[in-house]
C-alpha cells in the first residue's frame, strides 16, 4: 500500500476506525453495559437462577464454539464462529475469557506478520 493511505502507526485508516468503535463499544458507561449489569445483579441474589444461567451460558457457547470447529474447514465463517462462541463463554467464565484474550493477541501477532510478509514479497521479486 502507498505510504499515503498508512498513518503513523503503520495501520490504515480503516483498521484505526475499527479499532476506535470497538473500544468505544466496550467502555463500561454504555448504557446496554449498565442495564446488563443490573440484570446480573438480579440473578446473582438468587443461587438457583445463577445456576441456571451460567449453565445455560456454557450450553449455549460450547454448542456454538464446537459448531463452529465444525464449519471451518467449509467455505464461510467457520472462525468466526468459534469466536462468537468464546465470547459468550466469556461472559461468565474467566478461561473462556484468557483464551480469548490470548488469540486475539496471535491473531494480531498473525495479521502483523501477514502485512510485512507482503509488504516485502513486492521488493524480494
Amino acid at each position: 500500500m502507498p505510504s499515503a493511505t498508512r498513518t503513523d502507526s503503520g495501520r490504515s485508516p480503516l483498521e484505526q476506525t475499527v479499532r476506535a468503535e470497538i473500544a468505544d463499544a466496550e467502555r463500561p458507561d454504555r448504557p446496554v453495559r449498565r442495564w446488563l449489569r443490573g440484570i446480573r445483579r438480579r440473578i446473582d441474589r438468587h443461587p438457583r437462577l445463577r445456576f441456571a444461567y451460567r449453565t445455560g451460558v456454557g450450553v449455549l457457547g460450547g454448542v456454538i464454539a464446537v459448531a463452529g470447529l465444525a464449519l471451518v474447514p467449509l467455505p464461510g465463517p467457520g472462525w468466526l464462529v468459534v469466536f462468537l462462541g468464546l465470547a459468550i463463554l466469556g461472559t461468565e467464565f474467566a478461561w473462556a475469557r484468557r483464551l480469548a484474550a490470548w488469540v486475539k493477541r496471535m491473531l494480531d501477532r498473525f495479521w502483523a506478520w501477514w502485512k510485512a510478509r507482503r509488504a516485502a514479497r513486492p521488493a524480494a521479486e
